[in-house]
């Protein structure tokens, strides 16, 4: 769901933070000094910190209005979801980082939902369902 450009860097990061703590792995086993070892905790802390941030930011963020770009395309306004695309394009300014996920899947049930509804409309013309 989440294109891979969108998670490159933060793959990337997280690839540093795995030498950062093979490092510190390291620094225990050879009895270095306990502050070096305590900064190097924190620089990794930080680092994972920076590296969530990034991930909901550029690549949840990006997706979602990505996602919802294209269902708002896709729905010429007969599609049998325009009431909760309309709602998800209202909140997306404003949505903190803990509701990302849950609209991410919110969307793509709504585009899923909208070509079934599209299918039935082209195999049953004149007729239409309600979806839920």
């Amino acid at each position: 769901m989440l294109p891979k450009d969108l998670t490159r860097d933060v793959k990337n990061r997280l690839n540093t933070i795995k030498g950062q703590v093979e490092g510190i792995v390291k620094m225990l086993d050879e009895d270095k000094d306990p502050q070096q070892i305590l900064n190097q905790f924190k620089a990794v802390t930080k680092a994972l910190e920076t590296a969530q941030t990034l991930l909901v930011d550029e690549a949840f963020r990006k997706s979602l209005a990505a996602k919802i770009s294209e269902v708002i395309q896709a729905c010429p306004g007969n599609c049998g979801q325009e009431q909760t695309i309309e709602s998800l394009r209202l909140q997306f300014p404003t949505l903190a980082e803990e509701e990302l996920t849950q609209k991410m899947k919110e969307i793509q049930s709504a585009y899923d939902l909208m070509n079934i509804f599209k299918k039935d409309l082209e195999t049953s013309p004149g007729t239409t369902r309600p979806l839920i």
